[in-house]
């Protein structure tokens, strides 16, 4: 068992303040430790140093210490719409950055259809294959407003949305599309009878609903549909028939990819393009070419002279097609800065991505929480 002393030595112990320490790491590893190099065979300097130990020696900077996180941290928003969302993540670990893309996929809950009672299908799809596909389209509403539904919940106004779709084909005429602008929404919860009662008491439906969802504030105004309107569910022969009832409630994507509140969510590090040395003339103009993404770009120098620059380093996908040219291999050099992120969310439309981001902040941040309370 370790003293008293010895476990005051070992928390107080830093590596750099012994006097054989070297001050500082040399250029070539500070480029190592930030930078992933892109080869024509395959990427180098890949491991991230907080895990591989590769620069412990002398590399105070390097430290993940909060005052420095602080400091050197920041989100720079690119582009912004209701649907997507490019920004940068500066200052942040690999790890890190994959954190949040799990939990956007997978953690963030949305509503989504859950139940689907078929009355009526004559269409060639069967019933399994059509509620699948109903099950998927997403719905524009704000998972926030409602509750999660439990075994032992009754599908209530707090914790389900009710559909209804009934279409028909009429006979003599031409096939039809059904689309999700056939979803109704019932406020009012099912209209399915589940058991008919008696004379003095009411038929039991699906439902329990005790209030109209329309009279809630936030969808007087704003009444619940799919977010888009135009998603092709079946398409119907003349004479066939589909009806039935979908009931969503609130998920998450780890429970089935259709709870999924993003499209995608994405990010890969900030590229770097450097010129090593100067690229000019006839060779500046076949670099210019031979990059697909547009990257590089002409700067006159006058008196006939040309030379290539890095017009577009962001737009660089390092398809390294300009060191697959023996003429630029040693000229060009394609990096990835470790610590920047380019991060793309894409939402199906139950809130906006700048919204989605900010939960899954929250959702991290409790999860930290969680462990420290754990630990402590």
């Amino acid at each position: 068992m370790p003293t008293q002393e010895e476990k005051t030595f070992a928390k107080n112990f830093d590596i750099n303040k012994l006097s054989d320490v070297p001050e500082g790491l040399t250029p070539q590893r500070k480029l190592k430790q930030s930078r992933g190099v892109s080869k024509n065979d395959a990427p180098v300097h890949t491991q991230g140093d907080i895990y591989s130990g590769a620069y412990v020696m002398g590399m105070d900077e390097n430290h993940v210490k909060l005052e420095n996180f602080n400091e050197n941290f920041k989100v720079d928003v690119i582009s912004c719409t209701e649907t997507d969302m490019e920004f940068d993540m500066i200052g942040i670990d690999a790890a890190l950055a994959n954190a949040f893309r799990r939990i956007l996929i997978a953690e963030l809950p949305s509503m989504a259809i859950e139940k689907v009672f078929i009355a009526n299908n004559t269409s060639v799809i069967i019933d399994e294959v059509l509620a699948h596909r109903i099950g998927l389209i997403p719905i524009a509403v704000d998972p926030r407003l409602f509750e999660y539904l439990s075994e032992h919940d009754q599908p209530n106004e707090k914790n389900t949305i009710v559909f209804k779709l009934h279409v028909k084909c009429p006979k003599g005429g031409s096939r039809m599309n059904v689309l999700t602008n056939e979803l109704k929404w019932l406020p009012n919860g099912s209209e399915f009878l589940k058991e008919s009662g008696d004379s003095t008491s009411k038929p039991k439906t699906y439902t329990s609903f005790n209030q109209s969802q329309d009279s809630f504030p936030e969808f007087a105004d704003n009444p619940i549909a799919p977010t888009h309107p135009d998603i092709l569910i079946a398409k119907l022969s003349p004479g066939q028939e589909i009806e039935l009832e979908a009931h969503a409630v609130k998920g998450i994507g780890k429970t089935h990819a259709k709870w999924s509140p993003v499209g995608t969510a994405w990010y890969r590090m900030l590229p770097e393009v450097v010129l090593l040395e100067e690229v000019e003339d006839e060779h500046a103009e076949r670099l210019v070419k031979v990059c697909p993404q547009n990257v590089f770009d002409i700067e006159d120098m006058g008196n006939g002279k040309k030379r290539a620059t890095v017009a577009q380093p962001r737009k660089c996908t390092l398809c390294r097609e300009c060191e697959r040219d023996d003429d630029f291999v040693h000229r060009v050099d394609l990096r990835s800065v470790k610590n920047h992120f380019i991060f793309k969310i894409e939402s199906t439309g139950s809130l906006p991505p700048d919204v989605l981001f900010t939960e899954a902040v929250k959702i991290l941040e409790a999860k930290c929480e969680t462990v420290i309370a754990e630990l402590s």
